[in-house]
């Protein structure tokens, strides 16, 4: 019995230094959490890769935002992201506590990269056909300057009289029209869909109004 009251007593004096050694903060890792936003709308950014200064990559986020990893007392960590701004934190080296938590925000990065598409040709002569016949697309600039083209055209077609070959053409659809209602009523339109919409497209081109007299 008294033995037992002695071995006891000695379990109870090692494990209770070490307990207090640990409640000093002597134990160096700590557990590093938190969540990485972004700076103007506060989402969650996915992916984002955390990498020790000392040790190299350490996680990625989660697609929360959200991370969790094994650092050091006073380690520099780095969070980069593609889309984003890189920055770091520095984990204090004073804190007390086995976790440290933060929330990491990062900005926008200004630089835009357009998407490339990269199809792979079989040989050099197909490459050189193709650099030589494929004909860049047009600019916005280019398409505007052709839809201008093409109002333009439509103005003027407006404006220049008929020619012979209309002013035929417009005689003979008229003439096909009074025979084949020959001896009968014309068939009214009041109802019809199509007549309607062709009446309001014009209202609302404005082909009704009353021109002003110069």
């Amino acid at each position: 019995m008294f033995r037992t009251a002695i071995i006891g007593c000695l379990c109870l004096f090692i494990v209770v230094p070490n307990t207090a050694k640990a409640q000093k903060g002597l134990n160096p890792y700590i557990l590093f959490t938190g969540l990485v936003l972004t700076s103007d709308s506060l989402k969650p950014i996915p992916y984002v890769a955390i990498k020790n200064s000392r040790r190299g990559l350490a996680g990625y986020t989660d697609l929360l935002g959200h991370f969790d990893i094994v650092a050091l007392k006073g380690d520099t960590l780095w969070f980069s992201q593609a889309e984003k701004t890189s920055s770091w934190h520095v984990i204090p080296d004073t804190i007390t506590a086995n976790r440290y938590n933060i929330i990491k925000t990062m900005v926008q990065d200004t630089i835009d990269i357009p998407v490339i598409f990269l199809r792979a040709l079989p040989s050099k002569s197909f490459f050189d056909h193709e650099f030589v016949n494929t004909t860049p697309p047009d600019d916005a600039y280019e398409i505007a300057r052709k839809n201008l083209e093409l109002e333009a055209a439509k103005e003027e077609m407006k404006l220049s009289p008929a020619d012979a070959k209309a002013s035929q053409q417009m005689i003979a659809q008229s003439r096909v029209q009074q025979l084949y209602y020959y001896k009968q009523a014309p068939p009214q339109n009041y109802l019809s869909p199509m007549t309607w919409m062709q009446f309001l497209d014009a209202w609302k081109r404005g082909e009704f109004k009353k021109k002003k007299k110069k």
